[in-house]
C-alpha cells in the first residue's frame, strides 16, 4: 500500500504528555495524506475487587458495579478528548472513547471504521518486553490494517 492510499487513520491516544510524538505523526501523515483522522481513547476499568482476588481462586464471585468511578472516568476522558479533538481540529463524530480491553477495542474500531492505518505510541521496555508493549503487541498480532507504532522516549518527555 502506498502512503497515497491511506483514507482513514485511526489514532489511539492516552492523553500523556510523553505521547506528543505520537499525536504529531498522526498529524503528520494526516496532512502528507490528506485522510480521515478519528482518534480514540480506550478506558481499562478494572473492578476494585479483582485486585484483591487471588489468582488460585476459580468460583464465581459477584463484582460491585461501580458506576460512579466509570461515570467518572468517562466524563474526564471527554473533557480530554474534547481539548485534544479541538487543537487537531477532529469533527465530533470522529472523536471516540470506549470502554474495555485496550487492544482488543483499537482492533474492533479500526475494523470497524475500516481505517486504513492505526497509529499508536510503545513505551520502552526491558527484557522480554524491550520491542513492544503489550497493546501494541495485540493490536499488531490481530489488525487487519497497517499499524504504525510510534516508540515513546520517556526520557525526553
Amino acid at each position: 500500500m502506498e502512503t497515497g492510499d491511506y483514507k482513514h487513520l485511526l489514532l489511539a491516544v492516552d492523553f500523556e504528555r510523553e505521547s506528543a510524538p505520537v499525536v504529531a505523526r498522526a498529524q503528520g501523515l494526516r496532512r502528507l495524506t490528506g485522510a480521515r483522522l478519528t482518534l480514540l481513547h480506550v478506558i481499562e476499568h478494572i473492578p476494585p475487587a479483582m485486585e484483591y482476588m487471588t489468582l488460585g481462586y476459580s468460583g464465581e464471585i459477584a463484582l460491585p458495579e461501580n458506576h460512579e468511578l466509570e461515570a467518572e472516568l468517562m466524563a474526564v476522558a471527554m473533557r480530554q478528548m474534547d481539548v485534544l479533538g479541538e487543537q487537531l481540529n477532529v469533527a465530533t463524530v470522529d472523536r471516540l472513547i470506549r470502554i474495555g480491553s485496550t487492544g482488543h477495542l483499537i482492533d474492533e474500531v479500526a475494523a470497524e471504521l475500516d481505517a486504513d492505518l492505526v497509529v499508536l505510541g510503545s513505551h520502552g521496555r526491558h527484557g522480554l518486553f524491550s520491542v513492544f508493549g503489550s497493546t501494541a503487541r495485540t493490536v499488531l498480532r490481530h489488525s487487519k490494517c497497517d499499524v504504525l507504532c510510534v516508540k515513546i522516549d520517556e526520557n525526553n518527555a
